[in-house]
C-alpha cells in the first residue's frame, strides 16, 4: 500500500500556487496540507509541519527560494521556476528536482514518482537506483563508502565490502543520504560517504578507515570536513 505524500507549496503568486495546488490533487497519494505566499512564514512553520515534500519557488521578494533551501535540513525540495538560469545554483543545494513553469502534469508526475521511489527506499535495507549495471538493489550493509565519481561528478561510485566497484548515474549526495540508513552513514566532506562500521578512528580532520588500500598493507585515510565533523561526531553519540 502506497503512502500518501505530504506536500507544502511556498510561491509568491497565487495564481501560481492555486494551479500547481489543483496539479497535485489530480495525482493519487499525493496531498497539499499547507499552501504559503510569504517565505518568511514558511520559514516559521515548516520544522512543525509533517510533510514529505516542498515545492518551493526561486524568483520571490525578500529572500528567494534558493535562500530558504539552505535554511531546511532533512526536507526534500522540488524548485518550481520560471527561469532556467536557476539550475546550476539548485543543483549545487542538491535538490530532488527542477521544474520549469509552466508546469505541466506529466511532468509533475515523473517528480513524484522519483519521490516515491525515496520514501520507499528509505523504509528498506537496500537502495534501487539506475547503476552502470542497469538498474540495482544495493543492499546498505554491502556498502563501505562512496565517492563522487572522477570521470562524472553527477554520478557516485559505491565501494563495496568486497572491494567491488559500482557507479550510480546522475544521483546527488542530498538524495543518496536519504536513501541511506541514516544512522549507518554519514557524510565527511563534499565528496564522500563513509559507512559508520567502516571508521576505526576520525581526528580534527581525517577518518581512518578499515577499508584497505590497493596496496593491501595501509589502510584508507579520507579527510574530514569541518562543516561534517558535528554531525559524525552526534552519530557516535547516539
Amino acid at each position: 500500500m502506497t503512502s500518501t505524500i505530504k506536500c507544502v507549496i511556498l510561491d509568491d503568486e497565487l495564481l501560481a500556487i492555486s494551479y500547481l495546488k489543483l496539479l497535485c490533487e489530480q495525482i493519487e497519494d499525493v496531498e497539499v496540507i499547507k499552501v504559503f505566499n510569504n517565505p518568511l512564514n514558511f520559514l516559521a512553520e515548516i520544522e512543525q509541519l509533517d510533510c514529505d515534500l516542498c515545492f518551493l519557488d526561486i524568483e520571490m521578494p525578500g529572500i528567494n527560494g534558493l535562500q530558504v533551501a539552505e535554511k531546511l535540513f532533512d526536507k526534500n525540495i522540488v524548485f518550481t521556476t520560471a527561469y532556467k538560469e536557476y539550475a546550476a545554483e539548485a543543483f549545487d543545494l542538491n535538490v530532488i528536482d527542477y521544474i520549469r513553469k509552466p508546469i505541466k502534469r506529466e511532468r509533475l508526475l515523473q517528480t513524484i514518482e522519483k519521490v516515491k521511489i525515496l520514501l520507499e527506499n528509505s523504509k528498506n535495507n537496500f537502495i534501487e537506483w539506475n547503476t552502470n549495471l542497469g538498474k540495482s538493489r544495493i543492499f546498505t550493509n554491502q556498502i563501505s563508502y562512496i565517492k563522487a565519481s572522477e570521470i562524472d561528478s553527477r554520478d557516485k561510485e559505491i565501494i563495496m565490502k568486497d572491494h567491488s566497484h559500482i557507479f550510480l548515474k546522475n544521483i546527488n549526495f542530498k538524495t543518496l543520504l536519504e536513501l541511506l540508513p541514516s544512522n549507518d552513514f554519514a557524510q565527511i566532506n563534499k565528496k564522500e560517504i563513509i559507512a559508520l562500521r567502516c571508521i576505526k578512528a576520525f581526528s580534527s580532520n581525517e577518518v581512518l578507515t578499515n577499508i584497505p588500500q590497493h596496496d593491501g598493507e595501509q589502510l584508507l585515510k579520507l579527510h574530514l570536513s569541518e562543516v561534517y565533523k558535528k554531525n559524525l561526531i552526534e552519530k557516535f553519540e547516539k
